[in-house]
């Protein structure tokens, strides 16, 4: 069973590992430079490096349907380069999934596959597709939505050991991002850990730098460019997030929630999960 993921984030790629221990074929989508800072957990590095690992899968970067059959036939994840998804067309996946975290919908169509899955905001489920996946932390998080849409995105990131929007590095100008340390470093508010165009991004935090832009990509101002972590725990930096795969979970079900109505006949997948969703 093939499904494509749009996106090759953290989310998206901790999708993609569930989904792959359980059993499906993964294809992946990127854009020429992918912008993840959470990197040593995001299958989007196989742009950079040709091929990348996250916990104990390996992802390829590809070019045609037989290097992507390949990896499949390997046990791996095939990663294309292809910012507008045109594989969705040309490979006709059983499942597609929506997890750019754009905000928006970029494009996504309810009859782009038998089942089509959005992460997070932007998504109208039984409109743009078939269940929206709730991205918030929180009460809901990983709950399918099969009427509606997720919660709206606040601009706040989530609380991690009791800080907010001051564990994000962003860059404080347009122009070429330099790190001046590493993902898995201990770092004390003040230090270093960044610059554009010579202008210093400093920790405003202690903790473990869990995620941080490559060196030499043009950023803009205000721009994510780091993540840090202030639970202190090394570990956190390789290995997918309790979101992740909070949200893969729920994608997870979904699949098989409306794969058990295929049935039915493909118009009619939307009524016939109906009765699943809950009420509060």
């Amino acid at each position: 069973m093939l499904v494509i993921i749009k996106g090759a984030g953290d989310l998206a790629s901790g999708v993609a590992l569930r989904l792959r221990h359980a059993g499906f074929d993964i294809a992946m989508t990127e854009i020429e430079r992918p912008l993840a800072v959470r990197r040593t957990i995001c299958f989007s590095q196989a742009v950079y490096e040709g091929s990348c690992r996250v916990e104990d899968l390996t992802a390829l970067l590809v070019k045609d349907e037989t290097g992507m059959r390949d990896c499949f036939f390997r046990g791996r994840i095939a990663v294309f380069v292809d910012p507008g998804a045109s594989i969705v067309d040309r490979f006709s996946p059983d499942v597609l999934v929506d997890a750019i975290m754009a905000k928006r919908n970029t494009g996504t169509s309810l009859r782009a596959a038998p089942v089509v899955i959005a992460l997070g905001p932007g998504f109208t489920a039984g409109i743009d597709c078939h269940a929206v996946i709730e991205t918030m932390r929180g009460h809901t998080l990983g709950r399918v939505i099969t009427a509606g849409s997720a919660l709206p995105n606040t601009g706040v990131p989530g609380d991690i050991g009791g800080h907010t929007i001051e564990r994000l590095l962003r860059s404080p100008a347009e122009g070429v991002f330099e790190g001046r340390a590493r993902i898995g470093d201990t770092v004390r508010s003040g230090d270093t850990v960044a610059s554009v165009n010579g202008i210093p991004i400093r920790a405003e935090i202690d903790g473990v730098l869990r995620g941080l832009l490559p060196s030499g990509l043009l950023v803009s101002k205000g721009m994510k460019a780091g993540d840090i972590d202030p639970r202190c725990e090394v570990s956190h930096c390789f290995t997918v997030s309790d979101k992740a795969l909070s949200i893969a979970g729920g994608v997870l079900e979904a699949i098989l929630r409306f794969r058990s109505c295929a049935g039915s006949g493909y118009d009619r997948i939307p009524a016939c999960v109906a009765e699943f969703q809950p009420h509060f």
